[in-house]
């Protein structure tokens, strides 16, 4: 499943690459709000809910739904500004009804209203089915939801004010941290982008970007199938220190393409693509492949010695093995007549603890 970006005709200077305070501003509140995205944060989650003011807690759990399980398009600007202030007046300059089409978006992957859709702060209609979807999120984003179509400017207002006060209490230490680091990611993309073209800058922004062979359109692998186009507008590309391991592209309608990606650790592991992904799972789904795979744990084993432990025929261990192998979930190594297999410990750990577990016991 693959998330295209068309650039037909697009100017290179088209393609922005810029660091952005509500974009980590953003990053960070989703991190506090699905902590659990981000095992490697926890300490900074701990240390910032510790500090908190009740009010200012309250208020980030009014609107959470914003940041956490689909942010809203409006919080990664296509023009990034410098400071957190210039953005937000930004975001201030747009009307009610993008305005309120992206907060209402409900959840991750959900689709966006057509630019053509009635819309729930005219039609009643609209509006009941907008309320029903956000009752179906629960109480708090009912309540807002509720909120933001009686009242939008109110409402607009409350959110502003709720990510000044993050700024005071925690934001603006953490970006002096990360604006350093933010800044070296872009000299390096920028210098690709200038030299060696839009493909390698996009091959370093993720291994899950890339530039299509024709050059027409930038995919990024996601577990959606989506479209929009950069026509006249652009791309622009934001690096993140507190996104990872998210890669978040606004794509819907009437928005400029914009995507946030995490900046590299030194030495990070290669992405593994989505359809090695599926070939994993659809692998480990047979139970005849997880004895097999039991049996591998504890040592190299030939397509004899399996069959004979597992009571099968060698063609059918074979088939088994054919399906493993090409999930890359095996190895293969030849010893005279033989070949020998064995787990790949790595691929299945990376899958979870659970799994590994299981086939270690």
């Amino acid at each position: 499943m693959t998330l295209r970006i068309d650039i037909t005709g697009l100017p290179p200077d088209r393609l922005r690459l810029a660091a952005s305070p509500l974009a980590e501003l953003t990053a960070m509140l989703h991190a506090l709000a699905a902590p659990g995205h981000h095992p490697h944060l926890a300490g900074w989650v701990a240390d910032v809910r510790a500090r908190l003011r009740p009010e200012l807690a309250e208020r980030l759990r009014e609107a959470e739904f914003l940041w956490r399980s689909s942010q809203a398009d409006f919080l990664f600007p296509a023009r990034p500004r410098p400071a957190l202030a210039q953005e937000l007046d930004d975001v201030d300059r747009i009307d009610d009804e993008t305005y309120m089409t992206a907060a209402l978006v409900t959840t991750c992957g959900s689709n966006r209203a057509p630019v053509t859709a009635p819309s729930p702060l005219t039609d009643p209609k609209a509006r009941e089915k907008a309320l029903d979807l956000a009752q179906a999120r629960g109480a708090r984003q009912e309540a807002f939801a509720e909120r933001l179509l009686a009242d939008p400017a109110a409402v607009r207002a409350r959110v502003r004010h709720t990510l000044e006060q993050c700024a005071d209490a925690f934001f603006d230490a953490a970006w002096t941290g990360v604006a350093e680091r933010l800044a070296a990611d872009l000299r390096l993309k920028n210098d690709l982008l200038k030299h060696q073209g839009i493909g390698a800058a996009l091959a370093s922004v993720s291994g899950a970007v890339a530039l299509a062979s024709d050059g027409a359109c930038i995919t990024v692998d996601k577990l959606q199938d989506k479209s929009t186009a950069a026509h006249g507008t652009g791309v622009t590309f934001i690096p993140s220190v507190f996104n990872s391991p998210h890669l978040v592209v606004v794509h819907a309608p009437g928005w400029q393409p914009v995507v946030q990606y995490p900046v590299a650790e030194p030495d990070p592991p290669e992405p593994v693509p989505l359809e090695t992904v599926r070939l994993r799972l659809d692998a480990l789904a047979h139970p005849v492949r997880l004895r097999l795979l039991r049996t591998l744990a504890r040592g190299p084993h030939t397509t004899g010695e399996l069959a004979h432990t597992w009571g099968l025929t060698p063609p059918e261990v074979s088939r088994h093995l054919a399906v493993l192998r090409r999930a890359e979930l095996l190895a293969a190594r030849r010893q005279g007549r033989y070949i020998h297999y064995t787990l790949n410990v790595p691929a299945i750990s990376a899958l979870g603890p659970d799994l590994m577990s299981a086939v270690l016991r």
